[in-house]
């Protein structure tokens, strides 16, 4: 039961959708209003434009995985679906003020921030917060509302409408794709601030706390669910030097042999600023806060694996205070630091090239801070042309400089390189949302001799059986699909991946008793995967409606092969990845002639 926001009108009011089989108050939902609330071909910044915001009725129960939200509009960097989750508490802070989702149209005269307490949503004004950051505007916030108040902000890039800007929640746990933070800056919308602490409803709390022991015990003997549980964890890349091929290298130009230092684990040492703790109910505690000591946004460095491959080695950069610093003045600034990274990376190999002539450089440490800021802020015409994206700014910089925009459907290629992992590649290019790393389980985990055995059982249960993570092979296409099938479950659900089957401790069994535990409605393995089916057919057809796509990856992936390593001489061959194109297509139910 959505509370519907008009920012325009000052009105709000509640809509009982609760007839409706099978959205789960999640992003299934938001997709169907988003289709039925908004004409096509409308501008993602026109007040009519909706944005859903959502823990539904799985999100913010205190349990293992479950610590996840969902922000959901129309792309300003892509023109479709929009869909970007944050973990952390604020699924539990919504729960808490008494809503699952709101629906938000409109655009409110002056700043304005809501507030969602007691089962009420209210508007109130927010122009004393123009123009500070996230961090700040939290601090604001809880100053007039509490302490215990969980808030979700924009910073100052969402106001400057940058692209790609993010919505950040409680600090430090990023809404970071697709620009959902610049949808909230055209509503003239600040924050979302939630005050209480009424409990999610629970059909079962037996059965969700023996789920939530398993997990805890589980952890040690798991490998991925071990690695983010220690320090640094799932937080940051660790251990030997990566091969070449497998990470993105000053925006994939470098294929082979490169310079840059591996990060080792005792470098995070003395940056640590929150290491457990940041998903209520579960154990993991798979994101941790780190940032250098003197850096001002430390609350705000939230950190992902994403982040410092984007920030660092994809820009030629491996001083770990600097990415560590970038990535927390990103949080704190209010942009997603993957599509920032694609777009400074592209700036400065467009530079290399002689095609910006006043672009930035690789490796330029000392130009970062401020390079972020221009962006934020579209400082100039250099910051004002990054703000933009990179698919946009090679469009303004002329034909020469499209070839090193790295984009699926205007949106960055996040940093895993599908040349060894054809795989990924295929979700890239193919997921009617654009992009993601985390869309669907990487190839190599379920490479025969490099994978994780323990977890071929329940890859097969879906038909992923072992294969050669680099070869483009007649099975990959549907391989791939099932996984993005079973991923795009859980972003239904919001179900955590990184707690979450085949390759995390909550296998598909555990997945589906936790549904059945909350809800206390029996779901089965085919519910789960039906519920996956929905969400991307959804996100097919407003795809299809707002003319989105192609469904394709960057030249380079198909016409330079990696040089050095063991993935030497992997490439996409162009052939071989259409036929398996169409095969994905065909396992989603899919036609041709329905590509985008």
């Amino acid at each position: 039961m959505p509370f519907v926001v008009d920012l325009t009108r000052g009105t709000v009011e509640r809509e009982d959708r609760s007839a409706e089989a099978g959205h789960f108050g999640g992003s299934i939902l938001g997709l169907r209003l988003l289709a039925e609330r908004t004409p096509a071909g409308l501008d993602p910044y026109d007040p009519r434009a909706l944005v859903y915001v959502a823990a539904g009725v799985l999100g913010g129960v205190r349990g293992p995985g479950l610590a996840k939200s969902v922000f959901l509009a129309k792309s300003p960097l892509t023109g479709v679906a929009g869909e970007t989750h944050a973990l952390g508490p604020f699924a539990a802070g919504l729960r808490g003020a008494g809503a699952e989702a709101l629906a938000i149209t409109g655009r409110a005269e002056t700043l304005s921030y809501l507030l969602v307490t007691g089962g009420h949503v209210s508007i109130h004004a927010a122009e004393e917060l123009r123009g500070l950051g996230t961090a700040a505007t939290t601090d604001a916030l809880r100053a007039r509302h509490g302490q215990d108040a969980h808030v979700a902000a924009i910073g100052p890039a969402g106001e400057s409408l940058v692209r790609y800007a993010s919505v950040v929640t409680d600090y430090a746990f990023a809404a970071a794709r697709y620009g959902v933070g610049a949808v909230f800056g055209s509503k003239n919308l600040k924050a979302i601030v939630c005050v209480g602490d009424a409990p999610a409803s629970v059909a079962d709390p037996d059965a969700l706390a023996g789920l939530a022991a398993f997990y805890r015990e589980a952890i040690p003997g798991n490998q991925l669910a071990a690695l983010q549980h220690s320090e640094p964890g799932f937080a940051g890349w660790v251990g030997e030097t990566p091969q070449p091929g497998y990470l993105a290298v000053r925006n994939f130009s470098t294929s082979g042999a490169n310079d840059l230092r591996p990060i080792a684990p005792h470098a995070y040492d003395g940056r640590a600023v929150a290491t457990e703790g940041g998903c209520p109910g579960c154990p993991n505690d798979c994101l941790k806060v780190y940032a250098p000591q003197e850096a001002p946004e430390r609350r705000s460095g939230g950190l992902g694996q994403e982040a410092v491959l984007s920030l660092g080695w994809n820009l030629g950069i491996d001083d770990l205070d600097t990415v560590l610093g970038a990535n927390a003045l990103c949080h704190d600034l209010g942009l997603d630091p993957v599509s920032l990274g694609g777009t400074l990376a592209f700036a400065m190999e467009c530079a290399s090239r002689g095609l910006l002539p006043a672009g930035p450089a690789f490796g330029d440490t000392g130009a970062l801070d401020g390079l972020i800021r221009e962006v934020a802020a579209r400082d100039g015409a250099l910051g004002d042309l990054l703000a933009e994206g990179s698919a946009r700014a090679a469009r303004r910089i002329g034909p020469g400089a499209e070839p090193y925009a790295m984009t699926v459907k205007g949106a960055e290629v996040p940093c895993f390189d599908p040349r060894a992992q054809p795989g990924i590649g295929l979700g890239y290019a193919a997921a009617p949302n654009g992009p993601r790393y985390d869309a669907l389980e990487h190839d190599l985990d379920f490479d025969p001799e490099l994978g994780l055995p323990y977890s071929f059982p329940e890859a097969a249960r879906i038909g992923v059986e072992p294969a050669e993570a680099v070869t483009l092979d007649s099975g990959r296409g549907r391989r791939s699909a099932r996984l993005l099938r079973l991923w795009s479950a859980l972003d239904a659900l919001n179900l955590c991946v990184f707690a979450s089957s085949p390759t995390r401790p909550l296998t598909i069994d555990h997945l589906t008793s936790l549904v059945t535990a909350v809800s206390g409605a029996k779901f089965t393995v085919e519910d789960l995967l039906d519920a996956g089916q929905r969400r991307l057919d959804l996100m097919r057809a407003y795809a299809s409606r707002e003319g989105g796509g192609p469904d394709e990856l960057p030249g380079r992936f198909h016409d330079e092969a990696v040089t050095a390593g063991p993935y030497a001489g992997a490439v996409l061959s162009r052939d071989s990845f259409a036929r398996e194109r169409d095969a994905f297509y065909e396992e989603l139910g899919w036609s041709d002639s329905a590509a985008v």
